[in-house]
C-alpha cells in the first residue's frame, strides 16, 4: 500500500496529494524566499506561512510523486523579476502559496502551510542562513548551513537518480499574479 497525503489550499478549492516520503523538509532563509514570502503573505486573505524567524517552510517532493486533483485553473505564478529561473505558484482563490519550482528542476518545494495542523513533516534542516540579518538567532536543534548543505544536494541528487534523471514539466499554470 502506497502512503499518500492529501493537501489543500486554505479555502479547500485546490487539492493535491503527495505520495510516499518527501525528499527533505526544510526551512529556507535566502533573500529571495524572504522577499517573496513577505510579498505573498501580504496578499488579501493569504495565510500566514512565514516562520517567526523569517524562514519559509518547504517540503520537497519529486514531481512524479505530486498529483493535482482539483483546482488547477486557480493556480497562477509569481516571479520576483521577469525572467527569473524560479517561480512560486499561488492558489488565487485564497492566495495560498502552493509550490516553488526551479526551472528544469525535478522536484517541487511545497509550502508547509498546505499540511493540516499537526501533520507537517518534521524539519530536517535549514538552508541559506548566511542571508539572515546578523542579529537572528536560530535554535541549534536543527542542522543549518550558510548555503545549501551537502546533505541537501545529496538528497536532491538521489531523488533525481531515482527518477531516471528526468525533469517533468508543470505546464498547466496559466497566468500570473502581481504581489
Amino acid at each position: 500500500m502506497t502512503q499518500t497525503t492529501q493537501l489543500s489550499c486554505a479555502c479547500g478549492q485546490v487539492h493535491l496529494e503527495v505520495e510516499k516520503a518527501p525528499i527533505v523538509s526544510t526551512e529556507c532563509h535566502c533573500k529571495s524566499c524572504r522577499a517573496a514570502g513577505a510579498r505573498l503573505q501580504a496578499l488579501p486573505s493569504a495565510p500566514l506561512f512565514l516562520e517567526s524567524n523569517g524562514g519559509t517552510r518547504f517540503v520537497l517532493y519529486r514531481k512524479n510523486r505530486v498529483r493535482f486533483i482539483e483546482g488547477t485553473g486557480l493556480l497562477k505564478e509569481f516571479r520576483l523579476a521577469p525572467g527569473a529561473k524560479s517561480r512560486r505558484v499561488v492558489a488565487t482563490c485564497c492566495n495560498t502559496p502552493v509550490f516553488l519550482e526551479f526551472q528544469n528542476g525535478h522536484w517541487l518545494s511545497l509550502y508547509g502551510c498546505l499540511w493540516p495542523e499537526g501533520t507537517l513533516p518534521p524539519l530536517d534542516l535549514r538552508t541559506m542562513t548566511s542571508d539572515l540579518p546578523d542579529d537572528t538567532v536560530l535554535s541549534g536543534d536543527i542542522p543549518h548551513g550558510k548555503r545549501q548543505t551537502l546533505l541537501f544536494f545529496g538528497k536532491l541528487l538521489g531523488a533525481w537518480f531515482a527518477m531516471g534523471f528526468r525533469s517533468p514539466k508543470i505546464a498547466f499554470i496559466n497566468g500570473e499574479i502581481r504581489a
